[in-house]
């Protein structure tokens, strides 16, 4: 029996919720197959990856493994490569010891979501941090141990105020959350530090706007800056980080400051597997009409970061947000299965409920339905909201202990992850892929010319 194949490319909001409305639905199917494609075998809660930064959440808490979601629809663990529209097949990496293989469609949902942009700016992509991946995260919880700990090595205040000196560039919602969330952690933990006194600490922002959180207007922007700053964090408004060493932040206006680390959160591009499609873009992102499909293409789809979609009401496009993601990947995933047993599409129509942003020590602000917010009460909503969201029972009940674990103990100040362990694994898995290599060669030697011809092809 020929099988009707539905390929998702991407596990984020868009991805899991389509997959998630077609494991119940199509995937049950003896003659449609599903299939999920995505780099991590989890989904990541996003909105809290700056908790997990800051110790107040451990790694495992924010991730929910796709495997115990879907039940009927196939997952594959790899990285796409390309996607060929006129053979209908999508190429793909997976392993260790990247091996290659194809997969066939007939429909292709888009939803591979987007990637950090740095601009071409000299030395930022080589030395900045980022803040898209739960590895970034754990990674600048371990940074900043590491260089508190350095620090007590050094003699000269002039370094230790470097090592201590953390920069982030972009005063959105990563950057603003990240920098009161870093903030409170560097300022916390330092008192376990003898040799070194909160005096060494600086942590700064670098917005090009004229208020932060411009998603959330002047008035909560303004309050975001005033309570930062009181925590003691510079705020630095209307330029642009232009360049970093390493060592030192370069901004527009010329202006520099020495600092070991600088957390990118300054802009993202959609994937590169979207660039080479055909159809028109939008800022990178490709153009899809109100029922969430490629004009011009048949079976292709597209919903998230990846996808411009267009809204009737404002006559602009649908914000990339989690909330308008999980919606679109809701509705595709219904036109999909319409398309399929041959019923009318629907529009996607959507109004954002609000947003919502927390600055550290239990202070947040937040726009829903109109009405402003700011404060202990915007705090507690984003955390009651995003709780809520978080999928899985045992995940949200995980975070609520740590999170109330968190009000009577300090935080922990181990490193989880050392430079020794990340060497020891890149040896590792340089050794896997010579190995695989190895092998390979050998079963390509082993066959005759027309086989290794073939596969090749």
């Amino acid at each position: 029996m020929t099988k009707t194949s539905i390929i998702i490319l991407g596990g984020g909001f868009a991805g899991i919720s389509a997959a998630m409305y077609l494991d119940k639905t199509l995937a049950r199917r003896a003659d449609i197959e599903v299939t999920l494609i995505n780099r991590e075998n989890f989904i990541l809660f996003t909105p809290m990856l700056h908790e997990v930064a800051a110790g107040d959440l451990y790694p495992g808490d924010i991730v929910n493994p796709i495997r115990r979601i879907l039940h009927h629809v196939k997952f594959v663990q790899a990285e796409v490569q390309a996607v060929d529209l006129s053979a209908r097949r999508v190429r793909c990496l997976g392993g260790l010891a990247r091996l290659e293989f194809e997969f066939e469609f007939d429909h292709l949902l888009l939803t591979l979501g987007s990637e950090t942009n740095f601009f071409g700016l000299p030395g930022v992509s080589e030395w900045a941090v980022t803040m898209k991946s739960l590895f970034d995260a754990a990674m600048l919880r371990n940074r900043v141990l590491a260089l508190l700990e350095e620090a007590t090595l050094q003699s000269d205040s002039a370094t230790r105020r470097r090592l201590l000196t953390f920069v982030t560039a972009g005063g959105g919602f990563a950057g603003a959350e990240t920098t009161g969330a870093l903030n409170d952690f560097v300022r916390e933990v330092v008192r376990y530090y003898p040799d070194l006194s909160e005096e060494l600490v600086r942590v700064v922002i670098v917005h090009p706007g004229d208020f932060l959180l411009p998603e959330l207007g002047e008035e909560l922007g303004n309050y975001a800056e005033r309570k930062l700053r009181e925590r003691k964090v510079e705020v630095i408004k209307g330029v642009r980080v232009a360049s970093y060493d390493g060592s030192l932040v370069t901004m527009t206006d010329v202006k520099s400051i020495p600092a070991s680390t600088l957390i990118w959160t300054a802009g993202v591009k959609p994937s590169p597997v979207i660039a080479p499609l055909p159809g028109q873009k939008e800022r990178g992102r490709l153009l899809v009409n109100e029922f969430l499909s490629v004009p011009g293409v048949t079976g292709l789809w597209a919903a998230g970061d990846c996808a411009a979609v267009p809204d009737s009401k404002t006559r602009g496009f649908h914000p990339p947000t989690a909330q308008h993601g999980l919606r679109e990947g809701v509705v595709v995933a219904k036109n999909i299965e319409a398309a399929i047993l041959g019923h009318p599409l629907k529009p996607f129509i959507f109004t954002t409920l609000g947003q919502l942003a927390t600055i550290g020590r239990r202070t947040g602000v937040a726009l829903v339905f109109g009405i402003k917010f700011s404060g202990f009460v915007a705090w507690f909503l984003w955390r009651t909201v995003y709780l809520m969201k978080l999928p899985r029972l045992p995940k949200k009940l995980r975070v609520m202990v740590g999170w109330t674990l968190d009000l009577f103990f300090a935080r922990d100040i181990e490193q989880m992850l050392t430079l020794r362990d990340v060497e020891a694994l890149s040896d590792l898995a340089g050794r896997i892929r010579a190995r695989a290599a190895r092998q390979t060669s050998t079963a390509r030697a082993s066959m005759p010319e027309a086989v290794v011809h073939d596969q090749l092809k």
